[in-house]
């Protein structure tokens, strides 16, 4: 009952972990509100939850997000969790394979966009007196090989801005962790699982835990970072790998 009536604003809902990180809420009895700029995946939501609504379009849209915050604020009145999990790949390009047109496109989706949505939820939050953030980073945010150069950066950026965010505002009433998924098995990484699927089967085979996780692993995470079971875990990073960063 920990969830009932509390609001989530939810950005890359339309599929993967986003996606179920909405359903884990909502089966919660949260109400939640979606931002991702594919609308196929969140029409399925607003079939089965009357507590669900949504807004298509970009976190790289100023414009868009302030619409999707205002709209989420009036249909349900505050917003209590944020969780920006949108967020895009890199192929796995070297800095010399990486032009800036590359460069800025992951930039601007991985970590000015949850700087943009952040920016335009957190006055709402201060205004309570309360808020949870929770954004998405992966192990590439903590060691290298997880994906090219741009996207290696933009997921070390984001562990920095999440510390940053809770030291500046942890007394203010805002808690803010970090989620730093290993290989889970998503539509962002359905290549890896084409043809013989011999890249996922070295992933698995390189992971301790031998397998891939679905993404409702890290939905059931992000469930215990926002409750009240956390609420002491400031700043930190929950790596959801397998134990792919032990070895």
């Amino acid at each position: 009952m920990e969830f009932e009536g509390k609001t989530v604003f939810i950005t890359g809902a339309a599929s993967g972990i986003g996606h179920a990180q909405a359903i884990a809420f909502l089966e919660k009895g949260a109400n939640v509100f979606a931002l991702d700029i594919k609308k196929q995946g969140l029409e399925i939501l607003t079939e089965k939850y009357k507590h669900f609504s949504y807004k298509v379009g970009s976190v790289t849209d100023r414009s868009i997000i302030e619409e999707a915050v205002q709209q989420a604020i009036s249909e349900f009145a505050s917003i209590d969790i944020l969780i920006n999990t949108a967020g895009i790949l890199d192929g796995y390009a070297t800095t010399l394979a990486t032009d800036e047109m590359l460069w800025d496109k992951v930039m601007n989706t991985n970590v000015k966009g949850m700087y943009l949505v952040t920016n335009a939820v957190l006055p709402y939050m201060l205004k309570q007196e309360k808020g949870i953030i929770i954004n998405m980073a992966s192990i590439a945010g903590l060691v290298a090989g997880g994906g090219g150069a741009a996207y290696t950066a933009s997921k070390h950026a984001v562990i920095g801005y999440t510390k940053q965010l809770t030291f500046d505002y942890s007394r203010q009433g805002i808690r803010a962790n970090v989620l730093a998924p290993g290989a889970i098995q998503t539509p962002m990484n359905q290549a890896d699982f084409e043809g013989e699927a011999e890249m996922a089967k070295w992933v698995a085979n390189e992971t301790p835990a031998g397998r891939w996780a679905q993404p409702d692993e890290v939905a059931k995470a992000t469930l215990f970072l926002a409750s009240a079971g956390a609420s002491y875990i400031q700043g930190a990073v929950l790596p959801i790998d397998g134990g792919w960063i032990v070895k």
